[in-house]
Protein backbone atom coordinates (compact mmCIF):
# COMPACT_ATOMS: atom_id res chain seq x y z
CA UNK A 1 0.00 0.00 0.00
CA UNK A 2 1.38 3.41 -0.98
CA UNK A 3 2.09 6.02 1.70
CA UNK A 4 -0.71 8.23 0.36
CA UNK A 5 -3.26 5.45 0.79
CA UNK A 6 -2.00 4.68 4.27
CA UNK A 7 -2.18 8.37 5.20
CA UNK A 8 -5.76 8.55 3.92
CA UNK A 9 -6.58 5.59 6.14
CA UNK A 10 -5.00 7.26 9.17
CA UNK A 11 -6.88 10.48 8.42
CA UNK A 12 -10.21 8.62 8.27
CA UNK A 13 -9.47 6.85 11.56
CA UNK A 14 -8.47 10.04 13.38
CA UNK A 15 -11.57 11.83 12.10
CA UNK A 16 -13.94 9.30 13.67
CA UNK A 17 -14.10 11.15 17.01
CA UNK A 18 -12.44 14.05 18.84
CA UNK A 19 -10.47 11.67 21.09
CA UNK A 20 -8.51 8.46 20.56
CA UNK A 21 -8.30 6.63 23.91
CA UNK A 22 -4.77 5.58 24.82
CA UNK A 23 -5.25 2.34 26.73
CA UNK A 24 -2.89 0.52 29.09
CA UNK A 25 -4.52 -2.86 29.72
CA UNK A 26 -3.31 -5.41 32.25
CA UNK A 27 -6.06 -8.02 31.81
CA UNK A 28 -6.96 -9.05 28.27
CA UNK A 29 -10.37 -10.22 29.52
CA UNK A 30 -11.28 -6.57 30.03
CA UNK A 31 -10.56 -5.66 26.41
CA UNK A 32 -13.86 -6.58 24.78
CA UNK A 33 -16.26 -5.02 27.34
CA UNK A 34 -14.03 -1.92 27.52
CA UNK A 35 -14.03 -1.51 23.74
CA UNK A 36 -17.79 -2.07 23.56
CA UNK A 37 -18.28 0.66 26.17
CA UNK A 38 -16.10 3.08 24.20
CA UNK A 39 -17.91 2.33 20.92
CA UNK A 40 -21.29 2.71 22.66
CA UNK A 41 -20.13 6.12 23.88
CA UNK A 42 -19.22 7.21 20.35
CA UNK A 43 -15.47 6.60 20.47
CA UNK A 44 -14.61 3.88 17.90
CA UNK A 45 -10.85 4.37 17.34
CA UNK A 46 -8.90 2.80 20.22
CA UNK A 47 -5.13 2.72 20.73
CA UNK A 48 -3.95 -0.18 22.88
CA UNK A 49 -0.37 0.43 23.96
CA UNK A 50 2.31 -2.27 23.95
CA UNK A 51 3.19 -1.54 27.56
CA UNK A 52 1.83 -4.75 29.10
CA UNK A 53 2.01 -8.46 28.24
CA UNK A 54 -1.76 -8.46 27.67
CA UNK A 55 -1.71 -5.85 24.93
CA UNK A 56 -1.58 -7.98 21.76
CA UNK A 57 -4.14 -10.46 23.10
CA UNK A 58 -6.40 -7.51 23.88
CA UNK A 59 -5.99 -6.12 20.36
CA UNK A 60 -6.77 -9.51 18.85
CA UNK A 61 -9.95 -9.85 20.92
CA UNK A 62 -11.18 -6.36 20.08
CA UNK A 63 -10.47 -6.83 16.37
CA UNK A 64 -12.39 -10.09 16.28
CA UNK A 65 -15.29 -9.41 18.64
CA UNK A 66 -16.17 -5.71 18.86
CA UNK A 67 -18.29 -4.44 16.01
CA UNK A 68 -17.60 -0.82 15.13
CA UNK A 69 -14.22 -0.67 16.86
CA UNK A 70 -11.14 0.46 14.94
CA UNK A 71 -8.33 -0.87 17.08
CA UNK A 72 -4.73 0.22 16.80
CA UNK A 73 -1.49 -0.53 18.60
CA UNK A 74 0.54 2.14 20.36
CA UNK A 75 4.08 2.29 21.75
CA UNK A 76 5.37 0.67 18.56
CA UNK A 77 9.15 0.92 18.89
CA UNK A 78 10.58 -1.69 16.50
CA UNK A 79 9.82 -3.41 13.19
CA UNK A 80 8.93 -6.50 15.25
CA UNK A 81 6.29 -4.48 17.11
CA UNK A 82 4.83 -3.29 13.81
CA UNK A 83 4.64 -6.83 12.47
CA UNK A 84 3.06 -8.11 15.70
CA UNK A 85 0.45 -5.36 15.56
CA UNK A 86 -0.50 -6.34 12.02
CA UNK A 87 -0.69 -10.02 12.93
CA UNK A 88 -2.97 -9.21 15.88
CA UNK A 89 -5.47 -7.48 13.60
CA UNK A 90 -4.63 -3.85 14.32
CA UNK A 91 -5.92 -1.30 11.82
CA UNK A 92 -3.24 1.29 12.60
CA UNK A 93 -0.01 1.67 14.58
CA UNK A 94 1.31 4.57 16.65
CA UNK A 95 4.91 5.28 17.64
CA UNK A 96 6.09 7.78 20.28
CA UNK A 97 8.85 9.03 17.99
CA UNK A 98 10.65 8.10 14.79
CA UNK A 99 13.70 6.06 13.88
CA UNK A 100 15.15 4.94 10.53
CA UNK A 101 14.27 1.31 11.30
CA UNK A 102 10.63 1.91 12.17
CA UNK A 103 10.12 4.16 9.15
CA UNK A 104 11.68 1.57 6.83
CA UNK A 105 9.47 -1.13 8.32
CA UNK A 106 6.41 1.10 7.87
CA UNK A 107 7.33 1.60 4.21
CA UNK A 108 7.29 -2.17 3.74
CA UNK A 109 4.08 -2.77 5.72
CA UNK A 110 0.48 -2.18 4.69
CA UNK A 111 -0.34 -1.17 8.28
CA UNK A 112 -0.77 2.64 8.48
CA UNK A 113 1.58 4.33 10.93
CA UNK A 114 0.96 7.48 12.96
CA UNK A 115 4.52 8.49 13.89
CA UNK A 116 5.33 10.68 16.87
CA UNK A 117 7.02 14.07 16.63
CA UNK A 118 8.09 16.72 19.12
CA UNK A 119 10.10 19.14 16.96
CA UNK A 120 9.73 21.00 13.67
CA UNK A 121 12.75 19.10 12.33
CA UNK A 122 11.02 15.77 12.93
CA UNK A 123 7.89 17.08 11.23
CA UNK A 124 9.96 18.13 8.21
CA UNK A 125 11.68 14.73 8.08
CA UNK A 126 8.32 12.98 8.00
CA UNK A 127 6.92 15.39 5.42
CA UNK A 128 9.78 14.40 3.12
CA UNK A 129 8.63 10.78 3.46
CA UNK A 130 5.01 11.56 2.63
CA UNK A 131 3.52 11.75 6.13
CA UNK A 132 0.86 14.42 6.60
CA UNK A 133 -0.83 13.11 9.77
CA UNK A 134 1.40 12.95 12.83
CA UNK A 135 1.24 12.37 16.55
CA UNK A 136 2.56 15.23 18.70
CA UNK A 137 4.08 13.67 21.80
CA UNK A 138 4.44 14.34 24.66
CA UNK A 139 2.05 17.15 23.90
CA UNK A 140 1.91 19.12 27.13
CA UNK A 141 5.57 18.77 28.23
CA UNK A 142 6.81 19.44 24.68
CA UNK A 143 5.08 22.79 24.36
CA UNK A 144 1.33 22.24 24.40
CA UNK A 145 -1.24 23.81 22.14
CA UNK A 146 0.80 26.98 21.73
CA UNK A 147 3.59 25.08 19.97
CA UNK A 148 1.18 23.37 17.56
CA UNK A 149 -0.48 26.71 16.89
CA UNK A 150 2.92 28.16 16.00
CA UNK A 151 3.52 25.32 13.52
CA UNK A 152 0.27 25.98 11.64
CA UNK A 153 1.72 28.82 9.56
CA UNK A 154 5.06 27.33 8.38
CA UNK A 155 3.74 23.73 8.23
CA UNK A 156 0.12 24.13 7.06
CA UNK A 157 -0.02 20.77 5.27
CA UNK A 158 0.33 18.75 8.49
CA UNK A 159 -2.43 17.72 10.90
CA UNK A 160 -1.70 16.45 14.38
CA UNK A 161 -3.07 14.14 17.04
CA UNK A 162 -1.56 15.59 20.22
CA UNK A 163 -1.11 13.03 23.02
CA UNK A 164 0.49 13.21 26.44
CA UNK A 165 -0.81 15.07 29.46
CA UNK A 166 -4.14 16.06 27.87
CA UNK A 167 -7.36 15.94 29.89
CA UNK A 168 -11.05 16.52 29.25
CA UNK A 169 -10.64 20.13 30.40
CA UNK A 170 -7.54 20.92 28.32
CA UNK A 171 -8.53 19.03 25.16
CA UNK A 172 -10.55 21.97 23.71
CA UNK A 173 -7.39 24.12 23.67
CA UNK A 174 -5.93 21.65 21.17
CA UNK A 175 -9.12 20.76 19.28
CA UNK A 176 -9.79 24.43 18.49
CA UNK A 177 -6.63 24.59 16.34
CA UNK A 178 -6.96 24.21 12.56
CA UNK A 179 -4.07 21.74 12.37
CA UNK A 180 -5.38 19.37 15.07
CA UNK A 181 -7.60 16.53 13.86
CA UNK A 182 -8.13 14.89 17.27
CA UNK A 183 -6.33 14.30 20.57
CA UNK A 184 -5.15 11.17 22.32
CA UNK A 185 -5.94 10.66 25.98
CA UNK A 186 -5.72 8.08 28.72
CA UNK A 187 -8.46 9.60 30.85
CA UNK A 188 -11.23 7.61 29.10
CA UNK A 189 -9.98 4.26 30.42
CA UNK A 190 -8.57 4.90 33.91
CA UNK A 191 -6.95 1.96 35.66
CA UNK A 192 -9.47 1.94 38.51
CA UNK A 193 -12.46 1.63 36.17
CA UNK A 194 -10.75 -1.10 34.14
CA UNK A 195 -9.93 -3.05 37.28
CA UNK A 196 -13.45 -2.66 38.67
CA UNK A 197 -15.11 -3.51 35.37
CA UNK A 198 -16.97 -0.19 35.44
CA UNK A 199 -18.03 -0.30 31.79
CA UNK A 200 -20.91 2.13 32.34
CA UNK A 201 -18.42 4.60 33.76
CA UNK A 202 -16.14 4.21 30.75
CA UNK A 203 -19.09 4.67 28.39
CA UNK A 204 -19.96 7.90 30.22
CA UNK A 205 -16.39 9.17 29.87
CA UNK A 206 -16.55 8.30 26.16
CA UNK A 207 -19.81 10.25 25.75
CA UNK A 208 -18.22 13.28 27.42
CA UNK A 209 -15.24 13.04 25.08
CA UNK A 210 -17.49 12.60 22.05
CA UNK A 211 -19.08 15.95 22.86
CA UNK A 212 -15.79 17.84 22.65
CA UNK A 213 -15.27 20.26 19.79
Amino acid sequence: MHIDSKQQSIAATLALAPVVPVVIIDDAKAAVPMARALVAGGIPAIEVTLRTPAALEAVRAIAQEVEGAVVGVGTVLTPKDLHAAREAGARFAVSPGISPNILAAADDSDLPLLPGTATASEVMTLLERGYRHLKFFPAVPAGGHKLIAAWASPLPQVRFCPTGGISLSSAPDFLSLPNVICVGGSWLTPADKLKAGDWAGIELLAREARGLK
